[in-house]
């Protein structure tokens, strides 16, 4: 890669410019590889359209919904609408990242092929929670005009870096949460859907993360500033969804998404991956903020086992009243 001047490698030389055109060729790179195997896949093909029937309305041999009518588990309940809800937001997602990495070049066609995929997500969910009636419709219908019309504002906006870093780690923590509401969910079907899904996050991810390595090598002072901010303020891009407090702390006891899963499959392997914590050769404000990174990581490590340990006790409770 060719930088412009020799002098950009000190932190104060790159703005969000330099750095979109510095890493212009990574992201066509990693364009190129992305395209070569992601494999299209159509979201029709996941919804078990035999099972649907008519709700009330327009229909006079419509079936109001009640809650048994499907076999997905309360938790996936749950944690499916919040997934949903979150793959809603699509619209105010591709204007923060069009309005930070452009729509030109080779970062404009992966942010318009990134949303393309990601589009698919909402439809097939959608889909498959009408079609199995796992979930209420006029409920889902209503939480998603809330929180649409509330939009959504990164808190990483103002900097191309920290938004990268955000990308890298919300990606694997996306397909980490699809994943285990598969698991939960009780239906093979909604399984299958799920890990379709899954497998676009886990490219998405590899594509950040990669770009976000790119970044350490020429700008390491910045990135691992960014790195250190997204990491010890992350939040999931759904925080502002109705009810999402309750629904957050109910998967976390169901072990769709809790402190230890973050910990373990969603931050760690990114920092080990990229070797974070040992990257070697940084300034003043890089050393300092690799230094906090890691007591972080370590504080969250400690919070997690005392989340495990609660946990444990809690399942020892109700294996002991079922017993009883």
């Amino acid at each position: 890669m060719t930088l412009t001047s020799p002098h950009l490698g000190s932190s104060e030389a790159w703005t969000d410019a330099r750095l979109l055109y510095a890493l212009e060729e990574v992201v066509e790179k990693e364009l190129n590889r992305h395209l070569k195997v992601a494999k299209d896949w159509m979201p029709h093909e996941y919804v078990p359209w035999s099972d649907a029937h008519n709700f009330p309305g327009l229909f006079e041999d419509g079936t109001a919904w009640e809650p048994q009518q499907s076999k997905v588990t309360d938790i996936g309940k749950i944690a499916l609408v919040v997934n949903l809800l979150t793959e809603d937001n699509l619209p105010s997602y591709h204007h923060e990242i069009a309005s930070l990495f452009g729509r030109d070049g080779a970062w404009g066609t992966w942010v318009h092929r990134w949303t393309a995929e990601e589009g698919r997500h909402g439809i097939v969910m959608r889909d498959y929670l009408l079609a199995s009636r796992a979930v209420d419709p006029d409920k889902l219908e209503q939480f998603r005009m809330t929180h649409m019309a509330e939009g959504f504002t990164s808190d990483n906006r103002h900097s191309m870096l920290h938004s990268v870093a955000y990308v890298a780690f919300q990606e694997l923590a996306t397909r980490v949460s699809h994943r285990n509401t598969g698991h939960q969910s009780g239906d093979p079907v909604c399984d299958r859907m799920l890990a379709r899904i899954a497998t676009d996050e886990n490219l998405h991810m590899v594509f950040y993360r990669n770009l976000l390595g790119a970044a350490f090598d020429i700008a390491p002072d910045l990135t691992m500033q960014s790195v250190r901010d997204v990491v010890v303020d992350f939040r999931m891009p759904g925080h502002g969804m109705p009810g999402f407090e309750r629904a957050a702390a109910q998967m976390a006891i169901g072990e769709i998404y809790n402190m230890r899963i973050h910990h373990d499959d969603v931050i760690q392997p990114v920092l080990r991956y990229l070797k974070v914590l040992d990257i070697d050769g940084l300034g003043p404000d890089g050393l300092k903020a690799q230094e906090e990174l890691g007591l972080y990581m370590a504080g969250l490590d400690t919070e997690a086992s005392k989340f495990d340990e609660k946990l444990a006790a809690r399942k020892a409770r109700m294996a002991a009243r079922a017993a009883g």
